[in-house]
């Protein structure tokens, strides 16, 4: 049985609905979790920290990052990214170890070809 990708991300976000959609036209099945209702477990974010750079998970642009007014305050990003999941850049997709940010097609076609 392949595995299943994950995708994290929230209802609201454009980039996520375009992941979700890129994976189900092709038959793959994921499993969606809705940062708005539970954030990646300490494991899962150091799995996806494995690939991808800790500063570059947090989105800065966020509206929740702006309305907790962090770019004036000194802060430990696991911590907040823990605590927080909404301050998360998405969608996070993650096959197997791999995980990646953003919409990335060309990473993602690789993913399903090893899952076959």
């Amino acid at each position: 049985m392949p595995p299943t990708i994950q995708i994290f991300g929230t209802k609201k976000c454009k980039e996520t609905a375009k992941a979700i959609r890129f994976f189900k036209e092709r038959g793959v099945k994921i499993q969606f979790i809705d940062l708005a209702e539970k954030g990646p477990s300490k494991g899962e974010l150091e799995s996806i920290a494995r690939n991808v750079p800790i500063e570059e998970l947090i989105d800065r642009e966020s509206k929740q990052y702006k309305q907790r007014q962090l770019e004036y305050k000194v802060f430990d990003i696991w911590e907040e990214l823990l605590a927080d999941p909404l301050l998360l850049r998405t969608p996070i997709t993650r096959f197997g170890q791999e995980a990646q940010i953003g919409v990335v097609p060309e990473t993602w076609k690789k993913w399903i070809e090893k899952a076959k």
